[in-house]
């Protein structure tokens, strides 16, 4: 049994990094500037590749749009997802709710007010927008669950969302406020509200990669945890875990992560659900599959949502929070009713 368990978390797994291999791809080869794909591949293998050089026909102009726009909006793409989906799986975790994500529990919408203040009060210093964020993502989850804390444990899940949700609108008017006090800094501030990876360069992968890097592999270690959690607290604590402050400790990890972002990428909802959620269904509900398989299918999906963001109205593009929010708001209503919570 365990053999077969192994055998077929390989096989995910094996799948998974075809799946984000092959998103990556696609996302390098498509875009609005006319390059043909034999040229851009020609130039991966003279650059990626060690020990080789090929003629690769891209003019220099082209070879920048190349290395300096998709290349890295790709990368943040699939850093981004990654992240979102494994913070929407530990949240999910974490609460033992299937509904928890960092959108609804207002973790998104207290990053989002922290970036603005920081936009709004200290122009011009970029690398405090992810502090600020991570400050406002902190207060945010940490009002909603101090708010949805219920004595009933029937009525636990559904409280947790619901103050969540109260939370991110309050956080979202404070924003708004903000905004409004400060107009010159509204084109900045709703480049990223809607959730948009246009003005992707390596600056801004490197700004978000320390935060990505250590929530992930953090997080990653902390499977086995969350499947101890998730049989119950009074087992857990039986087996010698202390379910606060592991929960505590998760929480902040995919609050860092979640914060840095959306500093960086917008206000992107459902990637929490959607991958953790569909990976549950094909791959088992083991943490230890779960969280590594949300890495690269959150890569993948994201990746792929910001191209169909970029090509669906060409030569205009749809804000990527949008897309997002088409295909995960249906699947969020089939969750809420096979999860009983609608009932």
């Amino acid at each position: 049994m365990r053999s077969r368990v192994s055998r077929r978390r390989r096989i995910w797994m094996a799948a998974g990094v075809g799946a984000m291999c092959g998103a990556a791809l696609v996302g390098v080869l498509v875009g609005p500037a006319a390059m043909h794909p034999v040229d851009i591949m020609a130039e991966l293998v003279d650059r990626l590749v060690p020990f080789t050089h090929v003629e690769s026909g891209l003019s220099e102009r082209q070879a920048a749009i190349l290395w300096n726009l998709r290349v890295p909006r790709v990368v943040l793409g699939g850093m981004v997802g990654a992240m979102l989906a494994v913070a929407g799986a530990s949240y999910q975790g974490a609460f033992r709710n299937p509904l928890a994500d960092p959108y609804l529990l207002g973790v998104a919408a207290g990053a989002g007010l922290g970036a603005t203040l920081a936009f709004a009060y200290v122009p011009g210093v970029t690398g405090l927008v992810p502090v600020a964020a991570f400050l406002g993502a902190l207060l945010g989850v940490g009002i909603a669950y101090a708010l949805g804390r219920s004595r009933d444990p029937r009525r636990a899940a559904t409280s947790l969302i619901l103050s969540g949700v109260a939370v991110a609108s309050f956080m979202t008017a404070l924003q708004i406020f903000v905004q409004q006090q400060h107009s010159d800094t509204l084109r900045q501030v709703y480049g990223w509200i809607l959730g948009r990876l246009t003005t992707a360069g390596w600056s801004e992968v490197l700004q978000v990669l320390p935060y990505v890097a250590v929530s992930l592999a953090a997080l990653l270690l902390a499977g086995h945890l969350l499947d101890v959690i998730s049989v119950g607290d009074e087992e857990a604590e039986t087996l010698g875990v202390n379910t606060k402050r592991v929960r505590l400790v998760i929480v902040g990890l995919a609050s860092l992560g979640t914060a840095a972002a959306v500093a960086v990428s917008g206000l992107i909802g459902f990637v929490g659900i959607i991958v953790p959620h569909t990976i549950r269904l094909v791959a088992g509900s083991s943490y230890r599959s779960i969280l590594p398989l949300s890495v690269l299918f959150g890569a993948a999906f994201l990746i792929l949502t910001d191209l169909a963001a970029r090509t669906v109205v060409s030569p205009a593009e749809l804000p990527i929070g949008v897309v997002t929010a088409l295909i995960g708001a249906p699947f969020f209503a089939v969750v809420l009713r096979s999860s009983g919570e609608g009932t």
